[in-house]
C-alpha cells in the first residue's frame, strides 16, 4: 500500500483474479444448468423448458466472455447487460421448473441461489461501469 491506497499493479492483479473466478463460476453454472435440464422429464413441458433454460443459462457466460473483448466501455456495459437479462430469464425458467414440480430437491435450489448471486454481480458491475462513463 502506498499512503493508505493500493498500488495500481495490485488492483490490476486483483481485477484479473476476479475475472478468472467469475469465468470459472459461470462455466460451473452452465454445466449445472445443463445437468439439471437433462433431469427434466421427457415430455413436451420438459423439452420446452430444457431448451429455454439451456439457451439462457449458457448464454450468461458466453456474453460475459464477449464483454471481456469489448471495444469500449459502452460496448462492455451493453454485453454485461445481455448477461444480466439472460440470468434473469434463466432464473424465471428455474422458478417455472420448481413451481411445476418437474424437478424437486436441493439441486434446483442451489441453481436458483447461484443465479440470484450472478444477477447481483452483474447489477453491481453494470452500475460501477456506468459510474465510470458519467
Amino acid at each position: 500500500m502506498l499512503n493508505g491506497t493500493e498500488s495500481p499493479e495490485r488492483r490490476t492483479m486483483e481485477r484479473k483474479a476476479w475475472k478468472i473466478q467469475l469465468r470459472e463460476r459461470l462455466l460451473k453454472f452452465s454445466i449445472s444448468v445443463i445437468t439439471l435440464a437433462n433431469q427434466l422429464p421427457k415430455s413436451a413441458a420438459g423439452f420446452a423448458i430444457a431448451n429455454q433454460v439451456i439457451r439462457s443459462g449458457t448464454s450468461i457466460g458466453a456474453n460475459n466472455e464477449e464483454a471481456q473483448d469489448a471495444s469500449s466501455l459502452k460496448d462492455f456495459i451493453q454485453k454485461l447487460s445481455i448477461s444480466l437479462r439472460e440470468a434473469r430469464e434463466t432464473l424465471y425458467w428455474l422458478e417455472v421448473t420448481k413451481g411445476s414440480h418437474l424437478i424437486e430437491g436441493s439441486q434446483i435450489d442451489s441453481c436458483m441461489d447461484e443465479c440470484n448471486e450472478l444477477i447481483s454481480i452483474f447489477v453491481r458491475s453494470i452500475k460501477s461501469s456506468k459510474d465510470k462513463v458519467i
